[in-house]
């Protein structure tokens, strides 16, 4: 759909030029010089984002706009990594939880206070962090600070509520056994990781949600919802001196440790170059995920691989363009019929990270999607063009501007920001960083992270035709005389 929009658009900007007057020279190098200023000036002009820091360690940021509305939300460091093989779930559990009352507010009144503000409330949890956000008026930014509060200090947990809601996330967790893209990643982690906290799913395992108990979503609450893992962010029509007055208001009282002692430090966790294969002939597509080590969040490699991913570019059947995509891998999948999708990906962790390939196949076709895969990975490491990376760097481009849509795309961006980096990266130095690469540093940085390592696959369907892991592991080189 999208592709064919900018395919009648085009057609519009065209007829227009032939039919109407033609622009003279000067005013066409004005407007080209206009566009280029304009997003120089798009990057220099966003706001500025305010941080302060409470006694108690909570980080409070925020970006102030014109906006008639506001995000508000909570970014807190924990997630299923900070679980271990009895309690994993225990994180997704209380996220479920927290929107089912506090002692303040017991039952559906936290609900119901959410809605007769006309706000929108959400919450997520990952591997290494969980949040809750809500999406507001400007005007209501501080009952919306006091709500966030009660919801991470105050949440009920009640007994019945906890019964109730283990149904739910049972039923959940049958429901995503059937999203086959899902199970691959889970299946990566688990080969990848093996043995550690990262090989862990976020959501848990059956027999866990069926035996956790009050006490147990208790002590995940006091152990790991405490201030300096927490992050207050907001965007938005609102003040930051504002923002700051209600978190000493409602978060000052807020422990710093639990009570144990100390917070838990992230467990450590090794990469393996392995594979784990879930053979099921009676799915009608198989996917394969195939993944090497990658760099940590802060590593600014990362910017180079995500260059070396928009070179390779993503491909769904449903996209427009064919055989003509600026994409080798999906020019050769459209031409020879190798995928129905395929989308590179880098998946970055606080001191590790799966930089990988992700493709949905006819069971007949997994051999030459894979071969096309590694092949393009080894044209990156050694014959990688300019061109090409001026292209990924204007994809690149557009997609941080894209980051700017919205008020909780920005909240999200500052939250994960002071989580992962400890401040958050202005777009203008993002900018300069995707400026800097060219062709040679692709070459350098693609050969450190994939050439001649060993990867680690996760495969799952109609996969009898997927090669023996020796076969794969000899195509992460090229034998050159």
């Amino acid at each position: 759909m999208a592709a064919r929009s900018v395919c009648r658009a085009g057609s519009a900007a065209g007829r227009a030029l032939l039919w109407g007057p033609r622009p003279s020279a000067a005013l066409l190098a004005l407007t080209r010089k206009r566009g280029a200023a304009t997003y120089a000036q798009t990057l220099q002009n966003i706001p500025e984002t305010q941080v302060t820091t409470l006694e108690n360690g909570l980080r409070v940021a925020s970006e102030e706009s014109n906006q008639p509305t506001c995000t508000v939300g909570l970014w807190i460091g924990a997630g299923s990594r900070y679980e271990d093989a009895k309690t994993n779930g225990a994180g997704f559990f209380v996220e479920h939880m927290a929107f089912k009352g506090t002692k303040k507010r017991p039952g559906s009144a936290f609900e119901k206070e959410v809605e007769s503000l006309g706000a929108h409330l959400n919450g997520y949890t990952s591997r290494e962090q969980t949040a809750f956000y809500i999406k507001a008026l400007s005007k209501d930014m501080p009952k919306v600070v006091e709500l966030l509060s009660d919801l991470v200090q105050n949440c009920a947990l009640e007994d019945s509520q906890i019964e109730k809601e283990r149904g739910v996330i049972l039923q959940e967790l049958k429901e995503m056994d059937s999203n086959l893209t899902d199970v691959t990643f889970d299946y990566l982690h688990a080969t990848a990781y093996q043995g550690t906290a990262l090989a862990h799913t976020v959501e848990g395992t059956t027999e866990n949600i069926k035996r956790l108990t009050r006490a147990d979503l208790a002590s995940y609450v006091d152990t790991h919802f405490k201030a300096p893992r927490m992050v207050l962010a907001a965007a938005g029509g609102i003040s930051h001196r504002e923002l700051v007055d209600a978190a000493k208001q409602h978060f000052t009282g807020m422990p710093v440790t639990s009570k144990e002692g100390s917070v838990p430090a992230l467990a450590s966790c090794r990469f393996t170059g392995s594979e784990i294969r879930a053979r099921d002939d009676a799915l009608p597509l198989a996917h394969i995920a195939l993944a090497v080590e990658g760099p940590g969040w802060a590593d600014p490699d990362n910017v180079v691989l995500n260059v070396a991913n928009a070179i390779i570019g993503r491909y769904d059947r449903t996209f427009g363009g064919g055989k003509n995509q600026s994409s080798r891998v999906a020019a050769l999948a459209t031409e020879h019929n190798l995928c129905h999708s395929f989308e590179p990906f880098n998946t970055s962790y606080s001191d590790t990270g799966l930089f990988g390939f992700h493709f949905v196949s006819d069971p007949l076709s997994i051999d030459d999607m894979m071969f096309c895969a590694q092949g393009e990975w080894m044209r990156l490491c050694t014959s990688t063009t300019e061109s090409e990376v001026t292209r990924a760097k204007n994809y690149l481009r557009n997609a941080m501007v894209a980051q700017l849509d919205g008020t909780t795309r920005v909240c999200e961006n500052i939250g994960s920001h002071l989580l992962h980096y400890g401040r958050r990266i202005p777009l203008e130095e993002w900018d300069a960083r995707i400026s800097a690469v060219d062709a040679r540093m692709v070459r350098d940085v693609c050969s450190k992270y994939i050439y001649d390592k060993c990867p680690a696959i996760a495969a799952v369907g109609p996969i009898e035709q997927l090669l023996d892991y020796n076969r794969i592991r000899s195509g992460m080189y090229w034998v050159r005389l």
